[in-house]
């Protein structure tokens, strides 16, 4: 029997060297802050209005991702029923080609028919 996903997802992340992906990520943000502090300078407040900025776009996403769309989903397929969640849009048919239109023909050349087929 296999494990339960969330025992799988234990062993994969205790593989991982997390002490190196934390230097990694620390050596990344601090490059980042200062290619940011150079590039605009530390004037007027700068770093606080971009962590404002940082905070509120992460609070909107983390909002976004953890409520909202499991809301969704949830209230789809509760208030309006599965089979509303689950429809999918026909398909587009191609349009048939007008009677006096003309169709161009494709050139095979006669070699090529006698080639046995190998797919």
């Amino acid at each position: 029997m296999p494990l339960p996903l969330r025992l799988r997802l234990q062993k994969h992340a205790a593989a991982w060297p997390w002490r190196r992906v934390g230097w990694l990520a620390g050596i990344s943000l601090a490059l980042a802050l200062m290619l940011v502090g150079y590039v605009f300078g530390g004037s007027d407040h700068f770093f606080g209005r971009l962590f404002s900025a940082f905070l509120v776009l992460f609070w909107l996403l983390a909002v976004t991702f953890l409520a909202v769309v499991p809301f969704v989903t949830w209230a789809t397929a509760h208030w309006f029923g599965r089979d509303w969640a689950e429809a999918s849009t026909p398909v587009a048919r191609p349009r048939r080609a007008a009677a006096g239109a003309v169709v161009p023909r494709t050139t095979i050349s006669p070699a090529s028919s006698r080639r046995p087929q190998t797919r």
